[in-house]
């Protein structure tokens, strides 16, 4: 049954659960629950769109069919917690426990988790669509994603859209990205060690302070207005191929940094 209570205080809410009133059906858009237990809560049909649920307690909590789009479970108990059909779309579950809970028909979407996550057994997390390590993203449309930081050590992203996304930082160690699309995607800081390249577009990405130790990246399709200011581990070898490309592709500046290909990869001697 669905409540007419809107509750808007976290001690209103706080009331509402200890009272075992129903949440169901209510809208929480952006709100922060930080700090609530919301143990055993029934919040089916509820919109939590980008609510903030940092380490809240959620534990057998009813979420199925809830509206969980870009909220931030980090850190958050959901043991046991009913998610059917739920909607997880680019949601943070970066440390969540979900041990247990009934995921069935939920979507999962660009969800962000790593290797803190806890999903419940036999659930096959890495081919749902979420991001994290070890993902099956084969193909994955993740144009301009926020993935700044991301751990993505071990993840299949063979011929992935990556275009515009926001890698900065992000942990691609061993990750799969042959034929992916990186156009001016940002990858500075990103760690892409032993990552295979072959045939991927690089074309505009941002480049600057990448590791590419073991990397593998022959017959890359573009490096035209890359930066590579900084990057670390490129061997002589892998430099003279990537200084053999065409001039129009070695000569275009970033569109942001200004740099060429050319002049970031002669800094490097």
């Amino acid at each position: 049954m669905i409540t007419t209570l809107i509750p808007k205080t976290p001690d209103q809410i706080s009331t509402a659960i200890a009272a075992g009133t129903s949440l169901s059906g209510q809208d929480f858009y952006q709100f922060s629950l930080v700090g609530l237990d919301l143990n055993r809560a029934v919040l089916s049909k509820a919109i939590l769109i980008r609510a903030n649920l940092t380490g809240v307690a959620l534990n057998k909590a009813d979420l199925s069919q809830a509206d969980l789009r870009g909220a931030d479970l980090s850190q958050a108990g959901l043991v046991g917690a009913n998610l059917q059909g739920a909607c997880l779309y680019r949601a943070n579950l970066s440390g969540a426990n979900l041990s247990e809970a009934d995921l069935t028909g939920a979507q999962l979407q660009g969800a962000r988790y790593d290797s803190q996550t806890v999903f419940p057994q036999e659930f096959a997390y890495k081919a749902s669509g979420a991001i994290g390590p070890g993902a099956n993203l084969n193909g994955a449309a993740l144009n301009t994603a926020n993935l700044r930081y991301a751990d993505l050590q071990g993840a299949n992203l063979l011929g992935a859209y990556l275009g515009g996304a926001d890698l900065t930082g992000a942990n691609l160690q061993r990750a799969r990205l042959s034929q992916a699309d990186l156009r001016r995607a940002s990858l500075t800081g990103a760690s892409l060690r032993n990552a295979r390249l072959q045939g991927a577009n690089l074309m505009g990405a941002d480049l600057r302070a990448v590791d590419f130790t073991g990397t593998e990246f022959e017959q890359l399709d573009s490096i035209a207005g890359a930066d590579f200011t900084l990057a670390q581990g490129l061997t002589e070898e892998q430099r003279a191929l990537l200084l053999g490309f065409p001039s129009q592709d070695l000569d275009l500046p970033h569109s942001l940094t200004r740099n060429t290909p050319r002049e970031s990869l002669m800094a490097m001697t």
